[in-house]
Order: C-alpha cells, then structure tokens, then sequence
C-alpha cells in the first residue's frame, strides 16, 4: 500500500486532468508515479518538461535508459527498475542490456562510458575525479553528453526517490531488484 496515495485525476483540477490526458494519450496509461507526482501539480510539470526536453539533447533512447536502469539499480527502486526494464525493451534494449545498464555496463564503448559514468555519479554524488572524467572523455563522451548524464541522473533519483518514499505500486511488469546470479 503507497505511502503518498496518487491523486484520483476525476477529483483533481482541470489542469492536473488536461495533464494527465495529455499523457495518457502520448503513452497510452498514467503511470502511477505521475498520479503521485501529482499532488504537486508543480512538481508534475517539472518533471514532464525536463523528461521531454532530455529526449532533444544529444543521448538516445537508449542511452537515456541505460541511465535510468543504472540509477534505479543503485537507488534500488523496484518501480523504476520494472518501469525502465520494459521502456529499455522499446527502445531496442535486449534483456542482456538491460542486465549490464543496471550493473553500471553497456556493449558499446560510448554506452559503456555513459553507464559507468551514470554510476560514478551517482555513487559519489556527483564528486567525480579529475579521472573519472578523463575516462569519460577518452571514450567518446562531449562535455554535452556529460551534462546530459547528469540531468538524467538528477530526473531519475527524483523517480527513484519519489518511488522508494512513496511505495508507488507499481503498474509494470515486476522486475526484482536483485540481480540473479
């Protein structure tokens, strides 16, 4: 049982509604961390502009959820790890991939920079070595890619956090947050 309910949208405002049609018609269901996002409709709002800009910038699809399973994983947030597991197979993601994104790894050299830097990030609060960067960079990631690491880094503990506080039921295939051997 959650802890922050999310908000019946039938009782909510008529902006907190137009909000939650709006993603319901681009994604075809309101997740319920948005229902629970939405007890700050500022909050609510925040979130689907910074999340819709990240999808302009220079990482992919792919690479977004790269992060967000290597974040979910260090937060060990069973929602956004079952949420992102199956948004990581829609972007193309196969199930050995995932397996590697929420271990901080990737096949490709640059995914690979981009996950293992996602994770230094995370595990050091943003305190990265001189090297760490250094690494980063040797490996194909533009002070653009680093920045936009970053920020979904930044997205993705406000899910995680918000999740593991909240106890969000989660609306996804369940994914355990152990990794299986």
């Amino acid at each position: 049982m959650p802890r922050i309910a999310p908000i019946d949208a039938t009782k909510s405002d008529a902006s907190v509604q137009a909000t939650l049609s709006a993603v319901k018609s681009k994604i075809g269901m309101v997740p319920n961390l948005f229902s629970t996002f939405a007890q700050s409709p500022s909050v609510l709002t925040g979130y689907l502009g910074l999340n819709d800009a990240l999808t302009h910038g220079v990482l992919t699809a792919p690479q977004r959820e790269i992060i967000a399973l290597a974040v979910a994983q260090a937060n060990e947030c069973h929602y956004c790890l079952s949420a992102h597991s199956l948004m990581g197979k829609g972007a193309g993601l196969s199930p050995d991939a995932i397996r590697r994104a929420r271990e901080g790894a990737a096949e490709t050299a640059i995914d690979n920079a981009i996950a293992v830097f996602a994770r230094k990030v995370v595990d050091l609060r943003g305190k990265v070595s001189d090297a760490d960067l250094a690494t980063a960079r040797a490996a194909g990631l533009t002070d653009a890619h680093v920045i936009e690491v970053i920020a979904n880094v930044a997205i993705n503990i406000l899910t995680n956090y918000t999740n593991n506080v909240a106890l969000t039921d989660i609306d996804f295939p369940k994914v355990n947050v152990a990794l299986a051997a």
